[in-house]
């Protein structure tokens, strides 16, 4: 008896439920890698911990990333992905005012919703860029030259003040990640056990407030 042949419509329902079940358990195991090489760093952790935090067995961590360091990478990797997209609304034809404050917001936002991503960066920065020092070098300083120079236009036309456009980067960078990377240090200072929803929205309008009005742009 022939076999009775696979249908191309069945084959392709196939391998997109493969792929969203590929894409979930990769989710599951970058989001639990960034809360222990948070708590633990890159040498405190273990491929144990990261499938116990994201409840899948541990072959599957090695299945999807190989080992820890490819797993590093990859969360790294993410991060800076993650952080250079909210730059895509600075563009030569876009108002200053809105581009600036929606790139504030949305890296803040980050901050409150990955804040675990956000000290694993730093903390690889601290220990001097050890695996993402290329990136540093190329995509980073590419996006960050490529969207200066878009600020510069912006200031060459009148349509803000004149600030160092490489510079104000590094200020935005401060003044967001602060909230995840010291988040002890701020909560002991604002007397909270933990920041709430009042807390990330004050520090965000006080951001946002700040920054435009130092680049001549106002507050709304």
């Amino acid at each position: 008896m022939m076999p009775i042949p696979i249908r191309k419509s069945a084959r392709v329902s196939d391998d997109a439920a493969k792929g969203q079940i590929r894409q979930a358990n990769e989710a599951l195991i970058l989001d639990a890698a960034e809360r222990v090489f948070a708590g633990a760093g890159f040498g405190g952790a273990t491929m144990a911990a990261i499938a116990e935090a994201s409840g899948l067995p541990k072959a599957n961590l090695h299945y999807y990333f190989g080992s820890k360091q490819e797993l590093y990478r990859t969360v790294l990797a993410r991060t800076l992905e993650d952080w250079l997209l909210p730059t895509h609304g600075i563009t030569p034809q876009a108002d200053p005012r809105v581009a600036i404050e929606r790139y504030i917001r949305d890296k803040m936002a980050l901050s409150v919703q990955r804040p675990h991503a956000s000290k694993v960066f730093a903390n690889e920065l601290l220990h001097g860029a050890p695996v993402v020092k290329a990136l540093l070098a190329t995509e980073l300083r590419e996006m960050v030259l490529a969207k200066a120079a878009v600020i510069d236009g912006w200031i060459s036309a009148g349509r803000m003040a004149p600030v160092d456009s490489v510079h104000l980067f590094f200020t935005i960078w401060a003044a967001t990640q602060t909230y995840a990377d010291f988040d002890v240090q701020v909560r002991a200072v604002l007397g909270r056990p933990e920041l709430g929803a009042p807390d990330y929205a004050r520090a965000t309008e006080h951001v946002v407030s700040l920054i435009l009005r130092g680049c001549g742009l106002g507050a709304g």
